[in-house]
């Protein structure tokens, strides 16, 4: 592995489907506090979610597994996932 994949890695998350804000943006700031990842919701929507996340690579993994399976009252379709490009030069 890379240096960059052990430490800290960030990425924007696009949660597409039936996702219910109401309940999901709560529960996917609890989970990824519980994985120890830094996140932020950049766009909530009754059918897309988009957060930028950053941690080590393994539990990003492990989070996106988690929103896949996500609350009960949520269906999500498809998450796509982009790596956010570092702004130093």
């Amino acid at each position: 592995m890379s240096e960059q994949n052990r430490c800290s890695w960030r990425e924007r998350m696009t949660i597409l489907g039936d996702v219910e804000v109401t309940s999901f943006l709560p529960w996917i700031e609890r989970h990824a506090a519980k994985l120890g990842l830094a996140q932020a919701i950049c766009v909530a929507g009754p059918d897309r979610i988009e957060l930028d996340i950053a941690g080590p690579a393994e539990l990003i993994d492990m989070m996106e597994m988690a929103c896949s399976l996500g609350p009960i009252d949520v269906w999500v379709e498809t998450i796509r996932r982009a790596p956010i490009e570092s702004e130093s030069g």
